[in-house]
């Protein structure tokens, strides 16, 4: 089976679609790990694409705070305002959807999907040593986690824990070949706001039956993503950081 792994879309239609197009053709079904809404313009168009398109998907933290469902006094102001346009803009069909998305980790043929870390769906995962706190709680050899929209991920090897870097700014894409005796939690890097100092859209490819994945960039419409949040009246800063993926 070959799956197209998302991450972290948050509500930038333009993004996605560039995504779709880039990788037409070269997947079966399609991952998300978490955080359709959030910090866009487009929360009702993705997640209506979700509902008909994605066959699984674990919900994020600004899935919950949009859905009702968590305080958004832990949100930063910038996210807190964000948070509430999606919750006002959102249609009661998509708040419900968003409700019901289940909490990582999730089983996958094989692998997982999760949001934050596998004991924490709220959890940064970011340097090597908080992996290794976390790592003996992954239920698979290769888990997919979202949250940080840094694209790479970790290697879970029998003396410790290595960081996958993310795809070069000259490439639009990265092979990873998996090796026998390590495990891996890989991110594939965020749709819809990296921030990773690439302002391209990220993805991954994994095909169920070889023995490598490919991490993926691709140019958008980065102007009218900003647009349609200005449009939104949304705050400046949400349209500013597209432009350099921080």
């Amino acid at each position: 089976m070959r799956y197209l792994i998302l991450s972290d879309i948050h509500s930038n239609q333009p993004a996605l679609d560039a995504v779709l197009a880039d990788a037409a053709g070269e997947f079966d079904q399609i991952i998300c790990c978490g955080d359709l809404v959030g910090y866009g313009a487009d929360p009702n168009s993705v997640v209506d694409w979700a509902r008909g398109n994605v066959q699984a998907v674990v919900r994020g933290n600004h899935d919950k705070a949009c859905a009702g469902l968590d305080d958004l006094e832990w949100f930063n102001p910038v996210a807190r305002s964000s948070a509430a346009w999606t919750i006002e803009t959102l249609r009661a069909e998509n708040t419900a959807y968003l409700r019901e998305l289940p909490k990582g980790p999730v089983a996958v043929n094989g692998y997982q999907i999760l949001h934050g870390s596998p004991v924490d769906e709220d959890e940064y995962l970011v340097a090597a040593q908080e992996v290794a706190r976390v790592r003996f709680h992954l239920q698979t050899k290769l888990s997919f986690f979202g949250h940080t929209h840094v694209q790479g991920g970790f290697l879970l090897t029998p003396t410790g824990v290595v960081r996958v870097p993310k795809t070069p700014p000259g490439q639009d894409h990265q092979v990873l070949e998996f090796e026998d005796d390590v495990s891996y939690l890989i991110n594939p890097g965020s749709v819809g706001q990296p921030r990773d100092g690439d302002p391209r859209a990220a993805y991954v490819l994994y095909n169920s039956e070889e023995k490598w994945l490919t991490y993926h960039r691709v140019v958008y419409d980065i102007a009218l993503a900003q647009a349609k949040i200005h449009e939104a009246q949304l705050p400046q800063m949400l349209a500013n950081r597209l432009s350099n993926g921080a």
